[in-house]
């Protein structure tokens, strides 16, 4: 009884040790590395690069809640086939199409804010040039007077 006191001493430390250097999921990292692109997205081009990987985010869940839709339909015209598992699977699969629609509704609902971030970007840089139109058609110029801008704001 004693050794058995002692075996668990050594290995719980060793367990709590390795569940601390365990390293972040996927889906952690990757979350944590698209939340700082977002956080880092300041051009009109950033925006839109966002929009697009919204727009193919949507569209990806979209077919895999049809997918998931098509072997609920399988489940349910062959109920015989899966006997008590049969329920399980289909529970299951109810909820995949949830989880997928939700995150494709997310995606859309996202590249929707970025395309009002572009729209108004895009509506600032137009009344730039419009009070000066000498500096319509020059962008160059047009980036030299943002920086004087700045200068006389500070």
């Amino acid at each position: 009884m004693n050794i058995k006191f002692g075996k668990y001493l050594v290995v719980l430390p060793m367990l709590s040790i390795l569940v601390a250097c365990a390293q972040l999921s996927p889906m952690e990292a990757q979350n944590t590395e698209s939340g700082k692109i977002i956080s880092e997205a300041k051009t009109v081009n950033d925006h839109e690069n966002l929009i697009n990987y919204y727009d193919k985010l949507a569209n990806e869940m979209t077919v895999k809640a049809e997918e998931k839709r098509k072997l609920l339909e399988e489940y349910e015209n062959h109920s015989q086939h899966y006997g008590r598992r049969g329920q399980d699977y289909r529970s299951h699969t109810l909820a995949n199409i949830r989880y997928y629609e939700q995150e494709a509704s997310e995606a859309i609902n996202h590249a929707g804010y970025h395309r009002k971030i572009v729209a108004e970007l895009q509506r600032n840089e137009y009344a730039k040039s419009v009070d000066r139109p000498e500096l319509v058609n020059n962008p160059k110029i047009k980036a030299r007077l943002s920086e004087t801008e700045n200068l006389k704001r500070n």
